[in-house]
């Protein structure tokens, strides 16, 4: 990913948060008082700026109730090697006890 890329997310998360925060009627600097951030800080995460901390995000979508869908992003994820080796593993099995 390049970092035009990087920019171009960054500016759509922007823009849904401004859209997340107008619908909850919150001015920005109410939204930056619950965040415990400056409006400068809202107002810089509204235009996508890449200077902004994860932290202050990751407080954004606590307060948006949002926080959970970030959960996923940290899962570690099974490869299809990894999913094929498991179809194919078969079972341990131990030998039979034998009475002597």
């Amino acid at each position: 990913m390049e970092l035009n890329e990087v920019s171009e997310v960054l500016v759509e998360l922007g823009r849904r948060l401004r859209a997340a925060r107008l619908k909850r009627d919150d001015t920005m600097a109410v939204f930056a008082q619950r965040l415990g951030i400056s409006k400068a800080t809202v107002r810089a995460m509204e235009r996508g700026a890449l200077t902004v901390q994860i932290g202050a995000w990751l407080k954004a979508l606590w307060v948006l109730d949002e926080l959970d869908a970030i959960r996923p992003v940290l899962e570690p994820k099974e490869s299809l090697l990894d999913r094929a080796r498991a179809q194919h593993r078969r079972p341990k099995q131990r030998a039979s006890r034998r009475s002597r």
